[in-house]
């Protein structure tokens, strides 16, 4: 399966990609750390070597990603939750690469056992969201959303086994 990375309105991305998997098991990947560290370092040769997550309303996150001596790092706040549903939250780079912070609107959605991740990111302006589309996002996002199915695949056949 493909993502699709759409512009929208003046600001908007709209990020989606189908996983053959239930919603329950994709919000785990998408929200604890020992699953995250797995799947969500991009590009070839990045490792995301800090992962905090305090997954309440009004708690933070913290990603930093590792190349060679290279780091980016990202947090920023939950302010919606519906497990396993829908997850509102910020996003600021440590060293901002677009404009302003970002608001992540990620949805899931599940029809007979593929779970759908819809990702809506607002940016302060179209030449913030400019910038990200025209940035090396969806190659990278494309390589971690491959191994995102594959790690679900996984733990869908370790749960069937009673692992």
């Amino acid at each position: 399966m493909k993502v699709t990375v759409e512009a929208k309105g003046n600001n908007e991305l709209v990020i989606s990609r189908a996983f053959n998997a239930p919603k329950d098991l994709v919000f785990k990947a998408y929200t604890e750390c020992k699953y995250l560290k797995r799947w969500l370092s991009g590009a070839e040769g990045w490792s995301l070597d800090v992962c905090d997550v305090d997954l309440t309303v009004g708690g933070k996150y913290r990603w930093v990603w590792k190349k060679g001596e290279i780091e980016m790092g990202a947090g920023g706040e939950y302010r919606e939750l519906s497990r396993p549903d829908r997850i509102v939250c910020t996003e600021q780079f440590d060293d901002p690469w677009y404009a302003g912070e970002a608001i992540s609107t990620l949805t899931l959605e599940e029809k007979d056992g593929v779970t759908t991740l819809t990702n809506t990111m607002l940016y302060v302006s179209k030449e913030a969201r400019d910038t990200v589309l025209q940035s090396p996002m969806e190659e990278g996002l494309s390589l971690s959303y491959d191994r995102l199915e594959a790690l679900l695949a996984e733990s869908a056949q370790a749960a069937g086994s009673g692992e």
